[in-house]
Formats: structure tokens, sequence, C-alpha cells
């Protein structure tokens, strides 16, 4: 069963996600919040897989209610809910340790899935989003220090990891990096694992931020 925390400051915005959540077998609401304070006080003591979280609050907005979370010990999964695509609180959340965001008007199965999706260790998010998150990244200005070379989160990565790192961080899926490398899946799949443990990254969203962070690739 998939224990999720509903955080949004509109109560019919929760209960609509509860009614459709709680309509499926492997999922359950176990509590819900209305702003980014409540959110954290409430995970802190209720066990939980996945917390839809609202971009847009009062007392600690979803960016920093973010961040506290996916701090904490054992940390939930979050995916951040947005009505905007261009939204730059979503992509900061992202950079807060977010799994991804979607769309408010996501079709219902959209969100089923994406629940799943992130309770999986998976990252969620729309490949038109990848797209702008990419574009929102390369206009940020370039990393002031340490350079690609010297930062201690690639420091243990091979030659391959690094080039593989730099393919993940343009977008490309693993199918499109087997055809750059010329490699089977299953090996890009190894590369991608490695790659998430040996510099703590949580999915691949943040390998897609920490490629251009450090200057592979960029801005």
């Amino acid at each position: 069963m998939i224990r999720v925390v509903l955080v949004d400051d509109q109560q019919m915005v929760r209960a609509g996600f509860r009614m459709l959540l709680e309509s499926q077998p492997d999922l359950v609401v176990v509590g819900e919040a209305g702003d980014g304070r409540a959110a954290v006080d409430l995970v802190r003591r209720t066990p939980c897989d996945v917390v839809l979280m609202d971009v847009r609050m009062p007392v600690l907005d979803g960016v920093a209610a973010t961040a506290e979370v996916t701090a904490l010990p054992d940390a939930p999964r979050v995916l951040v809910l947005t009505t905007f695509d261009l939204d730059e609180h979503a992509f900061a959340a992202i950079r807060a340790g977010a799994a991804g965001f979607l769309l408010k008007d996501a079709a219902p199965e959209d969100l089923l899935a994406a629940v799943r999706t992130v309770h999986a260790g998976d990252a969620v998010v729309a490949p038109s989003t990848t797209r702008r998150l990419l574009e929102h990244l390369a206009a940020a200005p370039s990393p002031a220090s340490p350079p690609a070379a010297d930062d201690p989160r690639l420091r243990d990565l091979t030659d391959r990891e690094r080039e593989v790192l730099v393919l993940v961080g343009r977008g490309l899926s693993n199918h499109e990096i087997t055809v750059e490398l010329v490699v089977a899946e299953a090996t890009v799949k190894t590369h991608v694992s490695r790659l998430l443990a040996k510099t703590g990254s949580r999915d691949r969203v943040q390998l897609v931020v920490l490629a251009h962070e450090t200057g592979l690739v960029g801005g």
C-alpha cells in the first residue's frame, strides 16, 4: 500500500485528490495539510511514502516545505503540483529535492501513474517540462565554483559515467543514450544507477540539475 499525504491550501482540491487516490486499491491518504509548515509537522509524525505538494501556499511555501521534508530521515518522495507549466517555484522545488512536478489539471490517470512512479524511485517530469527545465538551467548563470573537474560529486566517476551524465543532462532517454554510445540498454541502466549512487542524486531529474550545476552541460 502506498501511503500519500496531500498538501494544498484549498480544501476542495484536497478532497478531489483524496477521492481519486482512495478509489485505487494500492493507494491510501494518511493525512492532509493546508500549508507547508503544517505539512512538515505532519510528515514528521506520520509515516508516508509520497507527498503531493502544492507550490504556492501560505505560512511556508511548497519549495521550503519540500526542502525540509526531503531532509528528514527516511524522507518520502515529493511530487510538486503546480498550476503553471513554467513555474519558477516548481523548478526551485526540484532543486530542493522534489521527484518532479505535475500540472494540477493533469488527467486522473496521469496523477495516479505519477504517484506510483515516484514511489518506485523514478522521477516524473513530462518531456515538454524537461525541455523547459533544461532551458531554465541553461539560462541560469554558470556556477562560480567548483569547476566540474574538481567537484567532489564527480570525483569518483569513470570517464564513461561522465559521458552518460552529460547525455542525461542533455535530456536524452536511456534508449537515446544506447543509440548515441552504441551499447546495450541494460548497460546504460547500470551506468545511470551507478551515477545516482556515486553522486547521491535522488533520481534522474537531480542528475540533470547536477550536470548543469557542475558545468558538464550548459549554460
